[in-house]
């Protein structure tokens, strides 16, 4: 018989990627499963380009991470019929998105992420199971000891046991399947005495999630598509907290919740060179057809692409009706397929209701692009999921570690074991409270070992959205180099408590053994501590 891996690695997104990748260039044994049929999560599979804190090209995120960017930029470099101009950007944003310094089509992202690992699957050292979900864990005396997982292609099971179990599920999944105490949706006030937090504990409270898509527009063409089957619902539907349709033009300011029309125009004619990507100085979500676009055809020589194409994660798509995660399978199943619904409905509003700049109703030439997202429908893989189970951990962090009205321009919590840093506002989208955005500005945050460690099981660590945040906090601690960021920390960690025979517990607590990871971390060029950089 086979023996197990050291590590079992169960969620390919981000974070489970990264883990993945640190686990084996340390060389242990590792297993790395997946739900859908791509690697990269929010990245691919959700289709969702990356958000990320103004300094990402000088610093602010792991040495792995700022490969992964690079390696985005050689792949269009390399294969794109780019313009010279364009290829000669040091920080070439392929999409010219207002959203990210580097907005960029899900299947490249995906090409980047198979080629980092692909050594490691040569070697033998890493075996990857995709279309595989959880289904069960066991648990004794603290421990972990395995995972049954369950392929989605032909309903098989096997159960794989490993000395460590690191969860980069979207969902925190195996939290729950092993017994992991942790918090689901929006704490009391009272809990960590948060100012934002609501009063009363809402378990089902979670931010909503988005079935994103992409779109390209060919003027002459009609790409119409059915009626969906719930669009009269969607069309009619009117928040209460909303300034008008949510299927309309009009919708919040995340951070002022002032009503703020939106334009739409497709393909328009500004050269996207001139496009700045910095939200810190402009959110940039005001024009939707540029804020999360993902080619960008000028920066191409002439003819080779008749469209642009964005990507859809608007405020007319966010889903918040119904909670992903603790109200039952049931009603998780009837969330995703009511977000899909939405965003069908948009797409048909889009193309048959929406209103235009010359007076007319409807852009017909919108196409949606399932080659994209490599779906038959067109719609993402996967939600976005913001929100997930989160570990009851050594260490929470809470609102007033890093909100600026908090703690200042200057302050911030500092951690003696911190192994990584992020910046991102405190940005919690509606939620199925009821909420409407919170929006709040933060300092760059550390993030603490501490927050990665649970308080009693011994051998299973996060490696995402399901480390010790709250409702609160995890608004900035979800994004893409903070999840890259947490997951490498859980792949070293695992394979060096393997190594030294020790436990994450004594890792975090004793300062000599926590000095000799951190190490580990700055050789690996994990980036610790922030430099001297003011908040924003």
């Amino acid at each position: 018989m086979k023996p197990g891996p050291d590590i079992l690695i169960v969620g390919g997104g981000l974070g489970g990627v990264a883990a993945a990748l640190a686990a084996c260039r340390a060389g242990r044994g590792v297993v790395l499963t997946e739900e859908t049929d791509w690697i990269g999560g929010q990245l691919t599979s959700q289709a969702v380009p990356p958000d990320e804190h103004p300094w990402v090209e000088q610093f602010g995120t792991t040495a792995s991470y700022r490969h992964l960017r690079e390696s985005i930029r050689s792949y269009y470099r390399q294969w794109y019929p780019m313009r010279s101009e364009a290829l000669a950007l040091t920080e070439l944003n392929p999409g010219a998105g207002r959203v990210s310094k580097l907005c960029h089509e899900p299947r490249v992202g995906l090409a980047v992420l198979e080629s980092m690992l692909a050594p490691h699957l040569a070697s033998g050292r890493l075996t990857l199971l995709t279309e595989h979900r959880p289904v069960a864990a066991a648990a004794e005396d603290d421990t972990v000891r395995s995972v049954t997982v369950e392929s989605l292609r032909d309903g098989s099971r096997r159960t794989i046991a490993a000395r460590y179990v690191i969860d980069a599920t979207e969902t925190g999944e195996l939290l729950e399947l092993a017994g992991v105490e942790h918090a689901v949706g929006a704490e009391s006030r009272d809990e960590f005495g948060e100012p934002h937090a609501p009063e009363t504990a809402d378990p089902l409270n979670q931010q909503g999630i988005t079935v994103c898509f992409a779109l390209s527009h060919h003027e002459g063409e009609d790409h119409t598509i059915d009626k969906p089957a719930d669009y009269e619902f969607w069309r009619d539907y009117r928040p209460d907290f909303w300034p008008g349709p949510l299927l309309g033009f009009l919708a919040p300011d995340p951070r002022t919740l002032e009503a703020v029309p939106r334009t739409f125009v497709p393909n328009p004619g500004l050269d996207p060179l001139d496009v700045n990507a910095d939200q810190s100085e402009d959110a940039g979500d005001k024009e939707l057809w540029g804020f999360r676009r993902i080619l960008a055809r000028r920066l191409h020589r002439p003819g080779a692409f008749d469209s642009d194409i964005t990507l859809v994660n608007w405020p007319l798509n966010d889903y918040w009706l119904k909670p992903l995660i603790g109200a039952g399978p049931e009603t998780s199943a009837q969330a995703v397929a009511e977000a899909r619904q939405l965003s069908l409905s948009v797409l048909y509003w889009l193309q048959t209701e929406a209103p235009r700049a010359d007076g007319g109703k409807g852009f017909p030439g919108l196409r949606l692009r399932p080659d994209v997202t490599g779906t038959a429908d067109g719609l993402a893989k996967a939600p976005y999921v913001r929100e997930s189970r989160r570990i009851k951990a050594v260490t929470t962090i809470t609102e007033q570690d890093l909100a600026i009205d908090l703690v200042g321009p200057h302050g911030g919590t500092t951690y003696r074991d911190s192994v990584g840093i992020g910046g991102y506002r405190i940005d919690l989208h509606p939620s199925t409270g009821g909420d409407n955005y919170i929006d709040i500005g933060s300092v760059p945050f550390e993030i603490p070992l501490g927050a990665l460690i649970p308080r009693r099981v011994r051998n299973l660590l996060p490696a995402g959205k399901n480390i010790g945040t709250t409702h609160i906090t995890n608004g900035c601690y979800r994004l893409h180099p903070v999840e890259w960021n947490i997951g490498e920390v859980a792949g070293a960690l695992a394979a060096h408590c393997l190594a030294e025979g020790v436990e994450p517990h004594r890792v975090q607590a004793e300062d000599k053994r926590f000095d000799a990871f951190a190490a580990v971390l700055d050789r690996a060029g994990v980036q610790r501590h922030w430099p001297d950089v003011r908040g924003y």
